[in-house]
């Protein structure tokens, strides 16, 4: 059993002070450095594992690597980071957000963990020097990094499985894709979108006579609008019977895209979406969309990295948490 002499002296601090620390005296004034170093080696020798679970809250960074302008563009992120900050208010522990991978490279000695939104132009080398300094780290949303980090997502492509059930049970034979690039990981080529892989993979399998894709850009009114200009361009009045957009913010722009042309959903095409974000209940028609539950995400995302803390030498954990459907007046059966 690792004892409180052996920390004490891999940390280069007193007996007394680590004792202290890690019994949580309330009492006790350290600097966060202190604090932190004292936790990391006492995690390093796996002080916890023949104890219970430490009272200590850690200190962790939120890497948030979405500018104001995505955020604009896409709601789902800025309530993201707003469910997290409350969960980990909610836990007690202390936070800072950062935008820039080398801002909490420079400051992660003040730091046990950090959890992470945001997986586009993520530099390889960046986050291997991350992961030197702070390997607790958890992906929020994504998976960019599964050999170096743990993550949570949502379970897109089990979505897709349900939206194209929804379709093929409601009788739909044509239909159609809308969707944005999927990220960049370095020097590697973009990465296929998880929710269009999915949705070639399962249109397939369950025989629809035509399933075209609209995949490109990014997650954006402006561009879903482009793209269902792109659709109306090429099916005139013969749209396909139902659409599946993979998110709220594109389906509003696709939406403009139809009423601009007369297009009337769901009279004339049906639609289904993904995220539930607030806006989805107030475009009108109201959307058919899948919920994605953020708190349940980021309780996830936040136990993860408390037992990645605890227990650096265990194996990467990634979840998935599934959605479920809410039904509005986008998506008509037949």
């Amino acid at each position: 059993m690792v004892t409180i002499k052996e920390i004490a002296q891999r940390s280069g601090y007193s007996p007394a002070t680590v004792s202290r620390l890690l019994n949580n005296d309330q009492t006790l004034s350290v600097t966060q450095t202190t604090r932190n170093k004292i936790l990391k080696v006492a995690n390093q020798l796996g002080y916890w594992k023949d104890r219970k679970k430490p009272a200590v809250a850690p200190t962790i960074a939120l890497l948030f690597r979405m500018n104001n302008q995505e955020q604009l563009q896409d709601s789902y992120f800025a309530s993201l980071k707003d469910a997290l900050l409350k969960t980990i208010e909610d836990a007690g522990m202390q936070v800072k957000v950062f935008q820039y991978a080398e801002e909490l490279i420079d400051q992660a000695e003040e730091f046990q963990g950090f959890l992470c939104v945001g997986d586009d132009n993520v530099e390889l080398n960046v986050f291997k020097r991350l992961h030197r300094l702070l390997p607790a780290g958890v992906f929020v949303d994504t998976d960019p990094l599964p050999h170096l980090f743990d993550s949570v997502q949502p379970n897109l492509s089990m979505t897709v499985r349900d939206a194209l059930e929804q379709f093929a049970d409601a009788g739909y034979q044509r239909i159609a894709f809308i969707g944005g690039i999927g990220p960049q990981i370095g020097k590697q080529p973009r990465q296929r979108d998880s929710r269009e892989t999915a949705f070639r993979v399962v249109a397939e399998e369950l025989e629809f006579k035509q399933a075209d894709v609209f995949s490109s850009g990014s997650f954006s009114v402006l561009n879903g609008r482009q793209l269902g200009e792109a659709a109306i361009k090429q099916y005139g009045d013969q749209l396909p019977e139902g659409f599946l957009i993979a998110s709220d913010t594109l389906s509003v722009g696709v939406l403009q895209a139809f009423n601009d042309a007369g297009v009337i959903v769901p009279r004339d095409t049906s639609i289904i979406s993904i995220n539930n974000s607030d806006i989805a209940e107030y475009v009108s028609p109201p959307l058919s969309t899948y919920n994605i539950n953020q708190k349940v995400i980021s309780r996830m995302a936040l136990n993860i990295l408390r037992d990645a803390i605890a227990n650096p030498e265990r194996p990467h954990v990634h979840a998935l948490v599934d959605t479920n459907l809410i039904m509005r007046e986008s998506f008509k059966l037949k």
